[in-house]
């Protein structure tokens, strides 16, 4: 139950419910304990009575003595019934409170893991798979929701019949309760020492589960590939292998889970014997009448869900305390990058950015991205970095976004450190165009839209303009209500990287990143984007990470990236006057362009 302690201040978030479901569940038991009562008055009376009966054979009055039998037996079923439809009331109540609390509790844990999911870094995601991440949020919570419902439920139920019933029978005969109950203590310590089985075994099933899912998810991603390199039957092969593993651990929880219901059968059938034999005895000694027998018959049988569950409730408790042991593991973790106290009011930025002797290593892998770098632009200033692939200039948006912190130096916007803005406040103020485009499974517009949630459709459409994909979007079948598919899989390259940059600049913030985001992108459209950033990010810190140069655009200036350090820098007439990097990618470029 260790792991299981978290789920804690759900029950008591949801107090209510729950002790509203204990009173219910009592009740329902209190009701259902009182059928074997009457069914030992009404067997009594006609143990008592028939003897008598028989005395009156060849008398009229037989027939009016098998009347008033007939009508007080009639009495003691109809008893029984509204008894049992009185139980039934309550059971249903029970399950309304406790079975609907366990629905809000897994509601509420699929918020809390998907806001958790949301906190934590870039780096985590490198760490881990999407399949391991949706089992915990579904196949995992799933499991849980049945501890935190059923497993209660039937918990509950187990122990308040056990001592209703338990009460009852000492009422009657302690040594008949005694005998009744002898074989119950050895499924109690079989139980005990199969539990632990059944934990490690779930805990397996559902890693193995997390790959599975794992698998599955990266083929279905990345089934053009898959197709393209004729790797359908290896593919296939790998995950069927994956299969079979989670086939033999699952059959081999369900051999162990099988091994108790015949147990219990066996426990609960020697219970009866033991009963019939030793309440037969009683009733020749007249200590007990023949009607007890039958009742404790009854309470026997009243038993037998409750005492079977046991084994079903700790197959459950078990299966939880694996999954929230996986969920924990992920709830446990604490976001590398801690936001300051922030009050929530926009904040907006002037755009001075300056690093001070930045050196960055990526954590999970220990690479140095970035070593010793200084770099100051003021407002409005507009900045190139180009460098071959590898030089660290994905980094430096990075970093600019506070998706990673930096190893040493400090970056420093308007004059305070990064560490100290707010973080949401900081990403809500700068547009950031990636280089690894990313279009959600939604229509054009809405994509578009996604950089302003409040955008009106004359604005989606105007922003659509600047970013030069508005001619692409109407030709659509669905024009903006087109939908694009997982990761936008129906649009071109140069159509998702458009719709990006729509997206970014919808924000109107103040600062702009856009990463080697024109590479898919032809001549005359690079023209058409390339015009409005000249006219409408005059006044925006602006900065272009590229493998091209582009001359319709003037920057402040222009770095050139090497192994994490700055090679050269200066303005596009002083690079070219270096004859360095910059001025030979510039030389082969032209040429390209003539030619």
């Amino acid at each position: 139950m260790e792991h299981l302690k978290y789920l804690n201040k759900f029950f008591w978030k949801y107090r209510t419910r729950l002790l509203l479901g204990i009173v219910f569940v009592t009740l329902s038991n209190y009701f259902r304990v009182l059928q074997p009562q009457m069914i030992r008055e009404g067997f009594d009376l006609v143990v008592e009575h028939i003897s008598m009966y028989r005395l009156f054979d060849g008398f009229a009055l037989q027939s009016e003595f098998y009347g008033v039998l007939a009508q007080t037996l009639l009495y003691y079923g109809l008893l029984v019934l509204f008894l049992a439809l009185v139980m039934g009331v309550f059971m249903y109540l029970m399950r309304q409170t406790i079975i609907v609390m366990s629905r809000l509790i897994e509601y509420d844990m699929r918020k809390e893991i998907f806001q958790q999911y949301e906190n934590l870094t870039q780096a985590f995601y490198k760490r881990n798979k999407t399949g391991d991440m949706m089992a915990r949020i579904t196949e995992d919570v799933g499991k849980v929701r049945m501890y935190i419902g059923p497993a209660v439920l039937y918990g509950i139920n187990l122990i308040s019949t056990v001592v209703l019933v338990v009460y009852s029978m000492l009422q009657v005969s302690v040594e008949l309760t005694l005998y009744s109950l002898a074989p119950l203590p050895f499924l109690s310590i079989s139980i005990y020492y199969v539990s632990n089985i059944i934990n490690k075994r779930s805990y397996l099933i559902q890693q193995q589960l997390a790959s599975l899912n794992s698998t599955a998810q990266e083929s279905y991603s990345g089934i053009r590939v898959i197709k393209s390199y004729v790797q359908e039957r290896a593919i296939r092969k790998f995950f069927t292998g994956q299969s079979d593993e989670f086939k033999d651990k699952s059959l081999d929880l369900a051999k162990v889970d099988a091994f108790f219901y015949p147990l219990m059968l066996v426990m609960i059938g020697a219970s009866t014997i033991l009963t019939v034999y030793i309440g037969g005895l009683q009733v020749v000694k007249g200590t007990i009448t023949a009607g007890n027998i039958a009742e404790f018959v009854i309470y026997v049988n009243l038993l037998t869900w409750p005492v079977t569950a046991v084994g079903w409730v700790a197959s459950i408790i078990q299966q939880a305390s694996a999954s929230q042991r996986r969920i924990n593991e992920f709830l446990d973790q604490k976001p590398e990058i801690a936001n300051p106290v922030s009050n929530g009011v926009p904040q907006p930025l002037r755009g001075a950015i300056e690093f001070d002797k930045v050196t960055f290593v990526y954590p999970d892998t220990g690479i140095k991205a970035i070593e010793g770098l200084s770099l100051k632009l003021e407002p409005g200033q507009k900045l190139a970095i180009v460098g071959k692939t590898g030089a660290g200039k994905t980094s430096i948006a990075d970093l600019l976004l506070r998706m990673y912190d930096v190893s040493e130096g400090s970056i420093k916007i308007d004059g305070k450190d990064i560490r100290e803005h707010d973080l949401a406040n900081l990403r809500e103020r700068i547009g950031y165009v990636p280089q690894d485009v990313f279009l959600f499974s939604d229509t054009v517009g809405n994509n578009i839209a996604f950089g302003k949630r409040d955008a009106a459709q004359a604005e989606i459409e105007q922003f659509a303009r600047y970013a030069a994909v508005y001619e692409d979007i109407e030709g659509l079948k669905n024009g903006f209500a087109t939908l694009v598919g997982e990761r936008g899989v129906t649009l071109s390259g140069g159509q998702k990287q458009r719709v990006s940059i729509a997206r970014a600049l919808i924000k109107q913030p103040d600062i702009i990143i856009l990463d080697d985001c024109l590479s898919a992108v032809d001549t005359n459209t690079e023209k058409q984007i390339l015009g409005y950033f000249n006219a409408s990010l005059a006044d925006k810190t602006t900065i272009i990470i590229t493998h091209r140069i582009y001359s319709l655009l003037s920057f402040d200036k222009i770095i050139v990236l090497e192994d994490g350090q700055i090679a050269e820098q200066g303005t596009h007439q002083e690079l070219i006057e270096r004859k360095g990097y910059y001025a030979d990618m510039y030389e082969k470029q032209s040429l390209e362009e003539a030619l």
